[in-house]
């Protein structure tokens, strides 16, 4: 098992990212919540990771907290929850407000994370409430980065791979203000989808 990696960070295009440790590049799915803390690349990173071995495929999935690592892991003990869907819960809400949803039953907001059905919403409330309180870590530090070339291509094209259609990105994007980093951009986008639907 690979619990963390420490590192240089090689490569970050969302949803993936690339760690040199020892020369040895590791490859990595992540949510946006943790791409929002990335470093420059070439910088050092920790990550913790979580590696998942099936029949035909065998992947790694980083993390920037260890609280977002143990919501990834919780959510797909759901029925019907995988890791993409994990993923996109950690992409659409920090950990605090996804437990807030769970605990208040908020079905309808939960549901606005791709994905996410009603009856795996219900689940999700039905099967996690009783742990809701126990995915509390502070709300998540958002840091701009820097500004990429073109923001708002990023920012749609990270939101094409969360699973959001090309109608929803559009009315989502218009959240961003000028001048915005891309990871601003996508974190109002997301932040308005949950609210607004």
């Amino acid at each position: 098992m690979i619990g963390r990696l420490k590192g240089i960070l090689v490569h970050k295009q969302p949803p993936w990212l690339m760690i040199d440790v020892g020369g040895v590049g590791y490859e990595l799915e992540a949510p946006m919540s943790t791409f929002y803390d990335l470093p420059e690349i070439g910088r050092e990173v920790v990550l913790f990771t979580h590696h998942a071995v099936k029949e035909d495929s065998v992947a790694l999935y980083g993390f920037m907290r260890e609280i977002e690592r143990r919501l990834f892991r919780d959510v797909q003990k759901v029925t019907g929850i995988g890791a993409k869907i994990a993923l996109a819960i950690l992409s659409g809400a920090s950990v605090d407000d996804f437990a807030r949803l769970v605990q208040t039953g908020d079905v309808v907001a939960l549901t606005r994370i791709p994905g996410i059905g009603k009856k795996t919403a219900e689940r999700i409330v039905v099967e996690l409430r009783d742990r809701a309180a126990d995915f509390t870590g502070g709300p998540a530090s958002i840091v701009g980065k820097g500004v990429p070339n073109d923001p708002v291509a990023e920012a749609s094209v990270a939101l094409q791979q969360l699973g959001y259609k090309p109608a929803e990105i559009t009315r989502m994007l218009k959240e961003g203000a000028a001048g915005d980093s891309a990871e601003d951009i996508i974190r109002k986008a997301l932040k308005s989808m949950l609210r607004n639907g």
